[in-house]
């Protein structure tokens, strides 16, 4: 057996997200590699597509700077289905093969690169983006820098972005003292503002997606439902995904319970979404968490292709 690509006890950048995606693709040719829009400083948001089923899904990770950990964990899933398609094997006794002709994932395994970056020190003190971000954190002193970023390299909070009630999260957050540019909880100035939100949310309305997962840290929760609106048998795949993983299926905080991505997708699909709260503990979380996160979450993984009829 080949050694695998995906490293998983490293931290993670945009850099070392374009060398493994294109070591994925150059080992399994069917891997479709592609780029849904650029960040503000211009890197590229890969996009990983596997399979050439009719019932298409889509999976994203890194929306927040900080819960970085998510990424590896979407990249060494698509590793591990590649290698089951190519050597027809299984992943928790399902079949590779079947689901590669029954699906189509797409994955956007880092949605914020510039935010990655600043976090895990490959955007370095000196550079200008640093700095701009450093004088944004001075105003907020509680939030530890850079650890405490969750915003895009603006101070654009992406998953506080989508036109799901954005001007609910707006009130809310700006009672709370985010009413500029922060290292997290800043709505922006309008729905959509930050250029990785939008990329997503286009491609999104392009593929019609049959469901969604965005993955997050941490606390071991599956969001599922939205203002109410539950689409039919999200419930249901919830607590199976519960059951596969250990995790709680629960309802979001009033205070994050707007203007996300999966927000957005219930309100305007009526299909399932699902946010991934993964792993426990302070955001980085440690990579000593990831075998532990990986194992809980293939499960959910693989139901949000075999949770779709």
């Amino acid at each position: 057996m080949p050694q695998a690509i995906v490293p998983t006890q490293v931290e993670w950048n945009s850099a070392l997200l374009e060398d493994i995606t294109w070591q994925l693709r150059r080992r399994y040719s069917f891997l479709r590699v592609s780029s849904i829009g650029k960040s503000v400083l211009g890197r590229p948001l890969y996009q990983v597509s596997i399979g050439t089923g009719p019932r298409r899904v889509g999976y994203n990770a890194s929306h927040h700077a900080n819960e970085w950990i998510t990424t590896p964990v979407l990249m060494k899933f698509l590793e591990q289905f590649a290698m089951g398609v190519r050597n027809r094997g299984y992943l928790n006794g399902v079949s590779c093969r079947r689901l590669f002709d029954l699906y189509t994932l797409d994955v956007v395994p880092m949605l914020n690169p510039d935010g990655v970056d600043l976090v895990t020190g490959y955007i370095k003190k000196g550079d200008a983006a640093y700095e701009k971000a450093q004088k944004i954190a001075a105003e907020f002193p509680r939030i530890p820098f850079p650890s405490g970023w969750k915003a895009n390299i603006e101070g654009y909070d992406l998953n506080l972005a989508y036109p799901a009630q954005w001007e609910r999260a707006k009130e809310i957050k700006f009672a709370q003292g985010f009413t500029r540019p922060a290292p997290r909880d800043y709505v922006g100035p309008t729905p959509l503002a930050a250029p990785e939100s939008r990329a997503l949310y286009e491609r999104a309305r392009a593929a019609n997606y049959r469901l969604v997962l965005a993955y997050h840290t941490q606390g071991k929760l599956i969001y599922w439902d939205f203002d109410n609106m539950r689409p039919e048998g999200s419930y249901e795949l919830a607590q199976r995904m519960a059951e596969a993983s250990g995790y709680t299926v629960s309802i979001p905080p009033f205070e994050s319970s707007a203007a996300g991505y999966k927000d957005w997708f219930i309100q305007d699909f009526n299909r399932p979404g699902y946010t991934i709260e993964a792993g426990r503990g302070q955001n980085p979380l440690p990579l000593s968490q990831f075998d532990e996160i990986y194992r809980d979450n293939l499960g959910i993984l693989l139901l949000g292709m075999l949770g779709v009829k």
